[in-house]
């Protein structure tokens, strides 16, 4: 390949449409994109498009009142074009390849619980549920007032006529009870 140099004539033919000289630079540049795009592009479609899209830009900016008007950077300004085009490139196809993987990801996961995490989850209900039998009366009816029915803790506090800082402090020291009794337990059927 023979480089060119490009001076202000040739701009100006380039501007103006003349058919020989958008067919050399299309001759010239098209040769320089497919190097550059070959290694960086997996298919010829694609090497395509971005080398086409190139030359489109290309023309509308030079022929454009605020267009190229330095001859000699014209190889540098193709060259940015296309980088610009092929970065633009790459986001569409990652956008496209992510929107794809998770309208796949999608409909190939089965979002039903297994059988073994079913199992797992009625274990894990009938522990905690002994545990809170084989806790205290009060520490009993305040985790199930406050954290398992969610009541109004206005109403709870009501209920065992206590005030709001008090009844924060019960519930803590029953979830500390709860939380040792659940240790043990797990521990002694890790054991068995």
């Amino acid at each position: 390949m023979q480089f060119f140099a490009f001076d202000a004539a040739y701009l100006e033919r380039l501007r103006s449409g003349d058919a020989r000289t958008e067919e050399h630079f299309v001759s010239y540049f098209g040769e320089l994109i497919q190097l550059k795009l070959r290694s960086r592009l997996n298919s010829r479609e694609a090497i395509e498009d971005v080398r086409q899209e190139t030359f489109v830009r290309v023309l509308v900016l030079v022929r454009s009142p605020n267009g190229l008007r330095e001859p000699d950077r014209l190889g540098a300004f193709v060259n940015s074009v296309c980088n610009h085009v092929l970065l633009e490139h790459y986001r569409s196809k990652n956008k496209t390849e992510s929107f794809l993987d998770s309208e796949a990801e999608a409909t190939l996961v089965n979002h039903d619980p297994s059988a073994l995490s079913l199992l797992e989850t009625k274990d894990a209900q009938r522990i905690v549920h002994q545990i809170l039998k084989e806790l205290t009366d009060r520490d009993r009816m305040l985790l199930q007032s406050v954290l398992l029915e969610e009541r109004d803790k206005d109403e709870v506090c009501k209920q065992f006529g206590i005030t709001r800082d008090y009844l924060r402090v019960l519930v803590h020291r029953a979830k500390q009870s709860f939380k040792s009794f659940y240790i043990s337990r797990i521990g002694d059927s890790r054991m068995n």
